[in-house]
């Protein structure tokens, strides 16, 4: 296919089927549009709409988010899974504190918790630079069209497309359409990401670690608990799975510890 009608095809379905009710659409806030950023790592948009609208509600400026205990910002967080990013979120709030907003994305990807493919969305999204990113739905719609009978495509050839693609003075447009259109693809059936070799896949949840940290600070959000409570949450046979991820997330400063009581930070 060739570029122009690349280009043609993606404006057109953005035009009429764009989801430009978006609530991270409708602003040009750095940071809002970094919380959206780190609320959409491997979480699905549907899913992050309500989270988005009331973290912002609770913590609408990097000010007042750096300045909330980091207890509050987990409970805010609760549900969304992926608690590390709440942390990471709140200490690249602290980061930039009460001063300007970082705009090269040099800069932007030295924030606690934002690497190359979030300091350059937050670079297109905030600020319409002329930067080039990959994320998986800008991966299915260019892997579709432009490398239908290759395997193992590298994101840097993926790069060299949209840097071809990418239209002078248009990214956040451009980018937002490109979403668009490779999530329709996604929707429509098309599995191509494991055409890549970036590609990997995603651990089961249940039975996970992941599941083990998510259930301790649920709970705690709703008020401190004691660790024999703690570690019976999911059962008796999950205690030693329990007992690890209690310990890490205590390392990790996402809950601390008085005596054997638990509370989430204060």
């Amino acid at each position: 296919m060739s570029m122009p009608r690349f280009r043609e095809m993606v404006w057109k379905y953005y035009r009429k089927h764009g989801r430009h009710d978006l609530p991270w659409r409708r602003t040009r806030d750095p940071y809002k549009i970094l919380v959206s950023e780190v609320m959409l790592q491997q979480t699905r948009v549907e899913r992050v709409i309500p989270f988005y609208n009331k973290f912002i509600g609770q913590f609408p400026t990097a000010r007042r988010l750096s300045a909330a205990p980091l207890g509050s910002v987990l409970e805010a967080w609760q549900g969304l899974g992926y608690n590390r990013r709440a942390r990471m979120l709140r200490a690249a709030a602290q980061e930039v504190g009460h001063g300007v907003f970082p705009k090269r994305v040099e800069e932007l990807a030295k924030l606690p918790g934002v690497g190359p493919y979030t300091a350059r969305a937050v670079a297109a999204f905030a600020y319409n630079q002329n930067v080039v990113f990959v994320e998986t739905n800008i991966r299915t719609a260019v892997l579709q069209y432009f490398f239908a009978n290759k395997k193992r495509v590298s994101d840097k050839e993926i790069e060299k497309i949209l840097a071809r693609a990418l239209p002078a003075g248009r990214a956040r447009e451009w980018y937002s359409a490109l979403m668009d259109y490779g999530a329709h693809l996604k929707a429509s059936g098309v599995r191509l990401n494991a055409k890549s070799k970036q590609y990997a896949k995603q651990s089961r949840f249940a039975g996970s670690l992941r599941e083990a940290r998510g259930a301790i600070l649920r709970a705690l959000a709703y008020g401190s608990r004691a660790q024999a409570s703690l570690i019976n949450l999911l059962g008796s046979s999950r205690r030693p799975q329990l007992r690890t991820a209690l310990a890490a997330l205590a390392r990790e400063g996402l809950v601390q510890k008085r005596g054997k009581i638990f509370t989430l930070p204060r």
